[in-house]
């Protein structure tokens, strides 16, 4: 692993210097005002104004198979250079040549397995976050996918490590509640560039109760992965990567060990872009696939009237009962299901989405642009499910504690969970199939702290009841500076190594996750 010098860890962003000598009383303090943990890359082409620049849909990905009740998917993970600033061309590492990379939609219960072949010049690893996945499968990150040629020992060294050269098959059960899941690169110190580069897409899983509600479809359903990117002279993605081949050395230069942050915010790939709707209801279903950049979301319209957010799910599927926000926060790898109500915008109008936490160009997300009056024949049921599982404290066979913060690593200085960092040779956490556990969490700066496998409920934030957008089953809880939470789980699905970690991707590269083993 990496080793981080004493002066590094006191550049890297905000307060965390402070907060590392002082403790949590200093973090508690800066929790009352809301910080950015990261600092933010400027970009050296022009940009584009807002709201000019259509939203692409990301295409969904067609199965070369359906045979046996079994859909079997390909793809092509491949470098392109493609237009994502007007009249500039970017260099992409992609799934299937697009980026976002396509949507891969499947039904609950129904199999599917996808084929990735790598074509770029490092290795990969897969991963389907939010997925009830067989360890096998789950991407662990030193499961690498080798390109052609590259020499066998050159990645971390790992006696359960499962690698493949140049080809995998991902098989998903799909055995869960419906959702938006996304798949991402997880490569084992890389995570973050391979990420930025464009190693990003998305997967939606259905089922016929939640279709039967009513809720907006079609063309109002819009998938929104919102990411946030700078660019350097020559048009690339600009990311200060120690080594930029991302070949050898892993992290990023002294004054972005806290998080990279882009000043372009890109919704599926796009600056900014405007998407024209109808007077209705549209289901927006929200990812923040940043690396390290949080968000606080509003819908304005230009006379400064503010559109109600109505929740309807969460990472890991709809709530019980919908719930309203007049803005909504959202770290990185989580996922808000809402419908947003045009109906009474006058045809003609703008709403943006803003970002509360943004300022300049960040402050701007994308807008909507209402265009017609039309039926809507859609609805909000009062009940939206009935299968969240309530798992109670009574039932937890035993209570953690994990704490996420800076810290020593070698002689240096790193990112660690309860004062250790990241090693694969060591299991962490043991526990039982079927068991019921609590953990508590706690922060130094901003953590948005994810489980693989399993969905959990916020049970309590700082000692007082969840925030309202903790509602629902979630599998990535955001931890503010100082915050301390708990959480509530069962640990079911499958036997096996599984990870959880901070899902700042710069922190999770620089040490911040942990073995879970599941027997």
């Amino acid at each position: 692993m990496r080793e981080l010098s004493r002066r590094q860890v006191l550049g890297i962003g905000g307060a965390l210097g402070v907060v590392a000598a002082g403790g949590l009383s200093t973090a508690g303090a800066l929790s009352r005002r809301p910080a950015l943990t990261g600092a933010e890359l400027r970009s050296a082409v022009p940009l584009p104004p807002a709201y000019q620049v259509p939203l692409p849909i990301p295409p969904v990905l067609a199965p070369v198979s359906t045979a046996d009740g079994f859909d079997r998917y390909e793809v092509v993970q491949r470098e392109v250079t493609a237009e994502i600033l007007p009249g500039v061309r970017t260099g992409l590492w992609t799934y299937g040549g697009t980026f976002p990379g396509p949507t891969i939609e499947s039904r609950r219960g129904r199999s599917i397995t996808v084929a990735h072949r790598n074509e770029l010049p490092v290795p990969t690893v897969v991963h389907l976050h939010g997925g009830r996945t067989p360890a096998a499968f789950d991407g662990y990150p030193t499961d690498l996918v080798l390109p052609a040629g590259w020499p066998e020992d050159h990645h971390m060294h790992d006696p359960q490590a499962m690698t493949t050269e140049v080809t995998r098959e991902y098989t998903f059960p799909l055995d869960q509640r419906p959702t938006l899941l996304w798949y991402h690169d997880h490569r084992m110190d890389f995570t973050a560039p391979a990420i930025w580069r464009g190693l990003a897409g998305l997967h939606v899983v259905r089922d016929d109760a939640e279709e039967s509600l009513g809720l907006p479809a079609g063309p109002r359903e819009l998938p929104l992965m919102i990411t946030d990117r700078a660019f350097a002279a020559d048009g690339s993605f600009a990311y200060p990567a120690l080594d930029p081949t991302l070949r050898k050395q892993p992290g990023v230069r002294e004054p972005y060990v806290a998080g990279v942050l882009g000043d372009v915010i890109l919704v599926n790939g796009a600056p900014w872009p405007v998407h024209e709707v109808d007077a209705a209801r549209y289901r927006l279903r929200i990812l923040n696939a940043s690396n390290a950049r949080h968000y606080d979301l509003e819908a304005v319209l230009d006379d400064g009237r503010r559109l109600d957010l109505v929740q309807i799910g969460a990472d890991q599927g709809l709530l019980h009962t919908p719930v309203t926000h007049r803005n909504l926060p959202i770290a990185p790898a989580e996922r808000y299901d809402v419908i947003v109500d045009f109906a009474r915008v006058p045809v003609g109008s703008r709403v943006r989405v803003v970002n509360r936490l943004g300022s300049g160009r960040t402050r701007d997300v994308l807008a909507f642009h209402v265009v017609r009056k039309a039926a809507d024949g859609s609805r909000i049921p009062g009940v939206l499910s009935s299968d969240l599982p309530q798992w109670q404290r009574s039932e937890a066979v035993r209570v953690r504690d994990f704490s996420f913060r800076a810290g020593q690593m070698g002689d240096g200085h790193g990112w660690l969970i309860g004062g250790k960092p990241f090693a694969p040779e060591r299991t962490d956490v043991t526990t039982r199939l079927g068991d019921v556990e609590i953990w508590r969490l706690v922060a130094d700066v901003h953590h948005p702290v994810h489980l693989h496998l399993v969905g959990f409920r916020v049970l309590s934030r700082g000692g007082r009841p969840p925030l309202p957008q903790d509602a629902g089953l979630k599998d990535t809880v955001s931890l503010r500076p100082g915050e301390s939470a708990e959480i509530i789980t069962r640990f079911d699905g499958y036997r096996g190594r599984y990870l959880f970690h901070c899902h700042n991707a710069e922190h999770e590269d620089m040490g911040m996750m942990a073995n879970l083993e599941i027997t």
